[in-house]
């Protein structure tokens, strides 16, 4: 590194010292230098933390680059200060999986007044864990299912999935009679009257696998399985790399190549941070069995839509359950089971 670059280096470090101090709430209107702490490490003549001078040092190449200014004169009153901090911490958070209730509280908070800040209207968001002895499962009946869709716009509407790309976490297959499960010439965008003569009809999703293979491939740790069965995505941690949906064998993650859009009248405000919230542009998504309304003892938006009873939703490890009853009493499969993924949603005919 030549002299005059480790001068600029050096320069802007201290620049950003200033420009956090000051964003931090020096109302003093000025940004004097602190003292730092004994025992930290020295990083280009600058005491400071290994997660500071990460900080500092992206801050330092923004201000090199002109993208931001060292004046406190600049910063346009309480809410610009507050929304430039809250995007400072949104960006260098941690994995969720990983996080402390403390900070995971503190995420949600942020992510709730961010909202509020850019749009003047409240959300709810929850960071709800999964209960002890819950572990969700479903169940779809294929005799009963006429191929309406309620299902699937009740998913997009709940879910906050975007409109402008017709997104579906949930797909309706329309089969022909006595030609098996054959979903390579089923027809998934049908456009006509439904039930169709000579045709039945079976719905996909995300399974939520015992054995997930979207898990093992992250490279990561961007989707994990909770305890009570639910496969998530923290949406901030994930690279956008689909490994996940490649090793999907049951076609159940979706990629947005755009940020989603969704009307603001039409938001879904009651939402959870691993299940509905807002998403950004370049991110996996899919089904979560509507975590947000899971967790509460609701059923997932689709089972409450269904017009013909053909989801039934409800917890494994609760013998007086009707999915339980259901496993228990009718004949009941689930797709792909030499692969031992486990996927925890069976179908069955009455």
């Amino acid at each position: 590194m030549s002299n005059n670059t480790k001068k600029w280096f050096s320069l802007n470090l201290n620049q950003s010292k200033k420009l956090e101090d000051c964003s931090c709430g020096n109302n003093t209107g000025s940004c004097e230098e602190k003292t730092p702490k004994d025992g930290y490490s020295q990083v280009m003549d600058v005491s400071m933390s290994r997660r500071s001078a990460f900080k500092k040092l992206t801050a330092g190449l923004l201000i090199g680059a002109g993208a931001v200014s060292t004046s406190c004169s600049v910063i346009g009153g309480d809410e610009s200060k507050e929304k430039s901090a809250i995007e400072w911490d949104e960006y260098f958070k941690g994995n969720y999986k990983l996080m402390t209730d403390k900070e995971k509280n503190e995420t949600v908070n942020r992510l709730v007044r961010s909202y509020e800040l850019r749009t003047g209207k409240k959300i709810n968001m929850s960071s709800k864990d999964a209960e002890e002895d819950v572990l969700f499962g479903y169940a779809f009946n294929i005799s009963k299912c006429q191929g309406y869709m309620d299902c699937v716009n009740a998913c997009i509407e709940e879910n906050n999935q975007d409109r402008a790309s017709q997104m579906q976490y949930i797909r309706i297959h329309e089969m022909e009679d006595g030609k098996g499960f054959n979903f390579e010439e089923a027809d998934d965008n049908y456009y006509h009257e439904v039930p169709a003569e000579g045709h039945f009809y079976m719905g996909t999703q995300c399974f939520h696998c015992d054995n997930p293979p979207c898990v093992e491939v992250c490279p990561v740790q961007a989707t994990w399985k909770e305890k009570d069965g639910i496969v998530v995505i923290d949406y901030d941690w994930c690279i956008g790399c689909r490994y996940c949906m490649a090793a999907c064998p049951y076609d159940g993650r979706r990629f947005n190549w755009k940020t989603p859009e969704v009307p603001e009248e039409e938001v879904n405000k009651n939402q959870h941070y691993l299940g509905n919230r807002l998403r950004k542009k370049g991110v996996m998504e899919k089904c979560t069995f509507c975590i947000q309304r899971s967790r509460k003892g609701q059923n997932p938006a689709c089972v409450e839509a269904c017009p013909t009873g053909a989801r039934t939703f409800g917890n494994l490890l609760d013998p007086d359950s009707t999915i339980r009853w259901i496993l228990e009493n009718k004949k009941v499969f689930r797709l792909k089971e030499d692969l031992g993924t486990e996927p925890k949603f069976w179908y069955y005919m009455d």
